[in-house]
């Protein structure tokens, strides 16, 4: 199986080389499989985030190497990370960000614009990924009439409306209740299992995590595990 998402000896502090400089990664190494769904278990402040937007390509190591797809990430420029950021990787965050003025439909319809999709095709798909998440009925409806799980579903349709091949999620229903996160993250599975992607999700729930395919935490600033 090849490596979609490959993180080398990654190191990042921040304040480096001032006072109160605090190191968060030290040489953390993983990598996920293309159509592995990766658990990342670690506790709050312990670099989870960090690690993820370095994956992500929304920020950048001291050191090590980050690869998507075999490319090599560091000898990039800012336009090709950002255009590999955009065809390549998609987020879902623990709160789902979507844009408040527009409805459900015009949030997955937007990414696709801005990768120079026709707007009939970009509805299509919108409609597509809102049927098979269940919120179809409100795609009318605007992020404040929705209801916590049905945002967060949105969030997964607008995390994949460009077809990314690598998933990032950082604690995707960690800010529902315990009966809704465990159904939103049923479709969220359900939505990883059937596109094939890659994934590596961070969560404190140890029993969404056992349900991926492999665990790995975070460890004084390193992966262990898995």
């Amino acid at each position: 199986m090849s490596d979609m998402l490959k993180l080398q000896a990654i190191t990042k502090a921040y304040n480096r080389g001032k006072p109160g400089e605090v190191t968060v990664l030290r040489g953390a190494t993983l990598s996920i499989g293309t159509g592995e769904v990766v658990a990342l278990v670690a506790p709050s402040g312990a670099g989870k985030s960090t690690l993820l937007h370095i994956a992500g390509l929304l920020d950048t190591p001291d050191e090590g190497v980050v690869e998507i797809g075999g490319i090599a990430m560091g000898g990039l420029g800012d336009r090709a990370r950002t255009e590999t950021r955009r065809r390549e990787v998609g987020f879902i965050y623990q709160f789902h960000h979507l844009l408040p003025e527009f409805t459900a439909l015009e949030n997955v319809v937007l990414p696709q614009l801005a990768d120079a999709v026709s707007r009939r095709k970009a509805e299509a798909r919108a409609r597509t990924l809102l049927d098979r998440v269940g919120v179809a009925p409100r795609a009318d409806h605007r992020p404040a009439a929705l209801s916590g799980g049905e945002q967060q579903r949105v969030a997964f349709c607008r995390a994949l409306a460009n077809q990314p091949r690598l998933l990032l999620a950082d604690e995707p229903t960690g800010n529902l209740d315990p009966g809704t996160s465990d159904q939103v993250f049923n479709v969220l599975m359900d939505l990883v299992r059937s596109t094939g992607l890659s994934a590596l999700i961070a969560t404190h729930n140890l029993d969404l995590a056992a349900r991926m395919d492999r665990v790995v935490r975070l460890d004084a600033g390193r992966v262990v595990g898995g």
